[in-house]
């Protein structure tokens, strides 16, 4: 390869790395990302109930404490972004923790 081809050849992938095209020498994908949704207290609580757990088992499948979820369910406070996301996977599906593999049964 030439000197010039080199040239190109790094300049291309600077404009494809600046675009997005490339990461590290990979092709990546734009996409958007559903946004972050709120929970009331009854939500938090039906999730739970849905998924058929205790609210301690619950707060150690978010990664949260129990009095986290008390206070949830309570609405004296409301769960992060981490949080938020984890109850909405668990809305739409019930049994993600367990097909998630973070129930070790």
């Amino acid at each position: 390869m030439s000197r010039y081809d080199e040239i190109k050849k790094g300049l291309m992938e600077a404009i494809a790395y600046e675009r997005g095209e490339l990461k590290d020498g990979v092709t990546v994908r734009h996409m958007s990302v559903a946004s972050l949704r709120s929970f009331t207290p009854g939500e938090i609580r039906q999730i739970r109930l849905d998924a058929q757990m205790t609210q301690s088992t619950f707060a150690a499948c978010i990664g949260v404490t129990k009095k986290a979820v008390e206070a949830w369910e309570g609405g004296r406070s409301k769960p992060d972004g981490a949080a938020r996301r984890t109850l909405g996977l668990m809305q739409s599906n019930p049994r993600f923790a367990d097909e998630a593999g973070i129930i070790v049964r």
